[in-house]
């Protein structure tokens, strides 16, 4: 057995799951829905397709999956936020923000734009559920995500919605720099915290 084989036999469950949604999410952000199966991912991951159906299910499943992790905000950015002032928090979150579009690119813009799935009711069910959940975040980063009413919690959507369609000004049309779209979206965060979101509580 090869030093290759060893290593990929070693792995355990939680570390192989991740390994396929990692070749999963490079695939289907450099191809459309239509043009990567489960073989290819299985290739790339060097397992068995059988593995990636037991992890994630369907070809859909495991894009929905894809689409979920590129949107979603995880805990880990929330918590680790600084404990400072109100610009300082929404400098940090935003450029938080950019660090992972910008790593992930062309995932994130497949994911955005539904990678060829646009009007599919579940892939559709799972990008709003993903700005809810990044509109939690962003309550929660700046102090504000205790029981917040339904008027605040659609206006923190629409600035999540902002910033999509922002950083696909930049990384997608390229008419913003990086620099434009941090002040943009921080600022524009500031002002919402201190402006709107009040008459929203």
């Amino acid at each position: 057995m090869t030093v290759e084989a060893m290593r990929r036999r070693r792995l355990e469950p939680d570390a192989r799951r991740e390994q396929i949604l990692s070749v999963a999410i490079r695939l289907f952000g450099s191809k459309a829905y239509a043009d990567v199966s489960t073989t290819d991912v299985a290739r790339d991951a060097g397992v068995a397709r059988g593995l990636v159906n037991h992890y994630f299910g369907t070809k859909k499943d495991l894009y929905l999956e894809v689409v979920r992790v590129m949107l979603t905000v995880p805990e880990v950015a929330l918590e680790q936020l600084p404990e400072g002032e109100l610009p300082e928090r929404a400098d940090s979150i935003v450029s938080w923000f950019l660090d992972v579009v910008s790593r992930h690119s062309t995932s994130w813009l497949a994911a955005t734009g539904a990678g060829g799935m646009a009007g599919d009711a579940d892939v559709n069910a799972v990008i709003a559920e993903a700005v809810d959940v990044a509109a939690a975040g962003v309550l929660r980063a700046v102090g504000m995500g205790d029981d917040p009413s339904p008027a605040l919690r659609g206006m923190t959507r629409s600035y999540v919605g902002l910033a999509i369609w922002t950083a696909q000004e930049w990384l997608q049309r390229d008419v913003l720099t990086r620099e434009q779209v941090h002040v943009l979206l921080s600022t524009a965060l500031v002002a919402m915290v201190e402006r709107a979101f009040p008459q929203a509580v």
